[in-house]
């Protein structure tokens, strides 16, 4: 490997062009030929010039380069020329601070891709001599097997920044065609758009041939209306550039001589590809949407339909039996229909109102699939007469044999002609009694386990005797249930509410509350189920 570059009184290189480290490549293996390195064409290299080998952490990551060689040219007065640095540490020792400016990121890029880099300006301060210095260079870069070689030249005016920074942020760049001599002439954003080599730009027939098939007419339209000179000369063409698809504005004028006839063409080209790509995943991300939007209302319709077919409001008949009833399904989500939560109030053959409310576990259809079968077993189960603890005690031997492990919650009950309300629970929220402007919780002595817990457990039916205007209040946890606040709490509030409704019918009650279980957030649909007794 060559080492570090001489200091005043070193030899002279062999190029002839200044002292310091010798551009040919030091490698002594077998089979090396000097005159063939790399290193030994770098004295032909018009402006600064260095060959570099990445340095690689544990992890494989490139985190600087070393000067292998560099040739004698001071891109500024005050800089070290590349062959006195040979040795070093690209962006540690050579060049410190560079890095901050993209360029080690950009040479990463110039060895995983194999793509030049053409034009990266770099604003470089460096302390020397006592004092602050900066100089604006432009880089270049192209991969060498396993190394970069680079160069750099300091920008020639301001204009020039300027213009490569509007080709980079505009994606612009522009080309010349001589159709006398048939030279072309094109600038670092044209050929960062085409991804050509900068000593090869395409003549005009070679941009014919990266035409796509549907765009060769266009393409010929618009170079015509060019050396009309009509005035403005534009179109949209698409380009194979490497495989992908490249959309790109054309902007044309012809360079004509004295005698009026066109002998260049002139062309401004703006790279849209980025703009048409985020387009077509828009349209993408729109169509995926609209199809989302599409399927959630269906979702929502057939919710909707399974909620008017499974909980029906109530029972014209009950109002026979003495009894106004109001009921409400509040949904987690606005856009939900139904889930697990479920009520059932309606006059049975024996002359009794049957009134139940339950929860079965999870959310979805699952869920709305087990509620069904819950509901319509228990409302199956009473029509044979038996008491409220009888029926709940079949009904969980139902849920416990099913093969999928899921539980459920149960309060139901009996309210006959001698306003007896006679009644059962599982697991479930007492119902709330309001009775004379006060409110509170009906006894819980006799409350069994959660359906599908414990198969064989026989739960017991307790009796409450209710008096003229009283309201019975059934709910489903969802109602009470707060993220981070103990249910009691909830109870408690819920139970306060109801008190505060006192002398109001059933559906005004369940309107009140169903208004401020709204105001808050819930993570759990609820039901509410409202009982006068006239």
């Amino acid at each position: 490997a060559l080492g570090a570059g001489g200091g005043p009184g070193a030899a002279q290189c062999p190029c002839g062009q200044g002292s310091g480290a010798p551009h040919m490549c030091g490698d002594a293996g077998e089979g090396h030929d000097p005159s063939t390195c790399l290193c030994a064409a770098l004295p032909a290299v018009p402006v600064s010039a260095a060959l570099l080998t990445p340095v690689r952490d544990e992890a494989g990551t490139i985190t600087d380069f070393v000067v292998r060689a560099g040739n004698h040219i001071r891109s500024a007065e005050w800089l070290v020329s590349p062959d006195q640095q040979v040795g070093q540490r690209f962006f540690a020792q050579a060049r410190p601070g560079a890095a901050a400016g993209g360029l080690l990121a950009a040479l990463r890029e110039v060895l995983a891709t194999g793509r030049a880099l053409n034009g990266l300006v770099v604003d470089y301060t460096e302390e020397r001599y006592g004092r602050l210095r900066r100089v604006q260079l432009v880089h270049y870069a192209s991969a060498c097997g396993e190394q970069v070689l680079t160069t750099w030249r300091p920008v020639r005016s301001q204009a020039e920044l300027l213009t490569i920074d509007a080709q980079h942020l505009a994606s612009m760049g522009w080309g010349r065609w001589d159709l006398l001599s048939g030279s072309v002439t094109w600038s670092e954003g044209l050929q960062r758009i085409f991804r050509t080599d900068p000593a090869l730009p395409w003549s005009l027939l070679e941009l014919c041939d990266a035409l796509m098939a549907a765009d060769v007419g266009p393409f010929g339209e618009f170079i015509t209306s060019v050396l009309a000179g009509e005035e403005p000369a534009w179109t949209r063409i698409r380009f194979v550039v490497l495989g992908e698809v490249r959309t790109v504005d054309l902007l044309g004028r012809p360079v004509a001589g004295t005698d009026g006839r066109p002998w260049a063409l002139q062309i401004v080209a703006r790279d849209l590809t980025p703009q048409m790509r985020s387009r077509r995943r828009l349209v993408e991300k729109q169509v995926e949407t609209e199809q989302l939007r599409q399927q959630a209302a269906a979702e929502r319709h057939v919710a909707s339909a399974l909620r008017d077919a499974l909980l029906p409001t109530y029972s014209e008949g009950l109002a026979e039996l003495g009894l106004t009833v109001a009921a409400a399904y509040l949904p987690a989500e606005p856009d939900a229909a139904v889930g697990g939560d479920w009520y059932k109030c309606r006059p049975l053959p024996d002359g009794r109102a049957l009134i139940a409310i339950g929860d079965a576990s999870g959310h979805g259809l699952e869920a709305v699939a087990r509620m069904a079968q819950q509901r319509h077993a228990m409302a199956g189960l009473a029509q044979t007469g038996a008491s409220a603890g009888d029926v709940t005690t079949w009904l969980n031997e139902l849920v416990c044999g099913e093969p999928v492990a899921a539980t459920a919650t149960l309060s139901v009950g009996h309210i006959g002609d001698d306003r007896v309300f006679r009644w059962t629970c599982a697991g479930h929220p007492a119902p709330l009694l309001l009775r004379e402007g006060r409110a509170y919780a009906l006894p819980t002595e006799h409350r069994g386990p959660l359906l599908g817990v414990l198969p064989g457990h026989a739960y017991e039916t307790a009796e409450f005797r209710l008096e003229a205007g009283d309201v019975l209040l059934l709910y489903t946890d969802g109602v009470v249930e707060r993220r981070g606040q103990d249910i009691t709490e909830g109870i408690t509030a819920l139970t306060g509410l109801l008190a505060a409704s006192s002398g109001l019918a059933p559906q005004r009650i369940v309107d009140r509350l169903t208004e401020e279980y709204e105001r808050g957030v819930h993570d759990d649909d609820a039901c509410l189920l409202a009982v006068c007794v006239d």
